[in-house]
């Protein structure tokens, strides 16, 4: 019999030095097949100890139901608006006029608003606008077909109103900001944050108790009489649709 050119022992150490590159291919095969899910397996089982905690479970179920509070209250604010619109359409209906807003001033919307019906449809100089939830403007001026409406918070407007709660009158005097100014009659003012102001009973140039704005900060030492500014209940920039009330 002949004897194979190689050795035994040689044919041995030569496996030796392949085994290990032949179980490394085998390895990476396996990997590519599986396309990695044994390391990622293990790099989850090795790091388990320091997976977060139920602290942070909890951070995060408490920011998942802030998210959901803050959307049901979105949702409750654009509900509230829809139904504002639906009743001016039902109060035009019984007398006043509904109108669109067509445009704003670039100069600043919170100055005057213009609305999509004028003379033909009755509006005249002088009629009391309202949004959704109270009083805004008046109209300024009219043409046949659009209306100008001079906002309550225009630098010089100037209405007479009064807070219901302690039947204090007051002038409402617009700032050019968002924000009109209270200038109160009396010295002795009983007003807090959170009264209503409504229009005056006593005015002659607007229908009476319409509500107009929400105190939000007083200034009892202002001379001569205390003063307060208040936060317009129907915001004029996010009004579509208005209700004009004919004198």
């Amino acid at each position: 019999m002949g004897s194979s050119p190689w050795p035994q022992g040689t044919r041995s150490r030569s496996l030796k030095r392949i085994w290990p590159w032949l179980a490394l291919l085998g390895v990476l095969g396996m990997v590519r097949w599986s396309k990695g899910a044994g390391f990622v397996d293990a790099y989850a089982l090795l790091t388990r100890p320091f997976w977060p905690g139920s602290a942070q479970k909890e951070w995060v179920q408490s920011a998942q139901q802030q998210d959901d509070a803050t959307r049901l209250q979105l949702l409750e604010v654009d509900n509230a608006r829809l139904r504002g619109l639906l009743s001016l359409d039902r109060q035009g209906a019984q007398g006043a006029i509904s109108a669109a807003v067509i445009s704003r001033t670039p100069e600043g919307w919170w100055q005057q608003i213009v609305l999509g019906k004028g003379g033909l449809d009755g509006i005249k100089q002088g009629d009391a606008v309202s949004g959704p939830g109270g009083l805004i403007g008046r109209v300024q001026s009219a043409t046949p077909a659009t209306s100008l409406v001079r906002l309550l918070t225009a630098p010089g407007s100037r209405v007479g109103v009064w807070v219901p709660r302690t039947r204090q009158h007051a002038l409402l005097v617009g700032m050019g900001t968002a924000r009109p100014e209270l200038k109160f009659i009396d010295k002795d003012v009983k007003v807090r944050p959170g009264d209503l102001v409504s229009t005056s009973p006593a005015s002659t140039l607007l229908p009476a108790n319409l509500p107009v704005a929400v105190v939000q900060s007083l200034n009892s030492r202002a001379v001569p009489a205390p003063t307060a500014l208040v936060q317009l209940i129907a915001p004029p920039d996010a009004i579509d649709w208005v209700q004009v009330s004919r004198r």
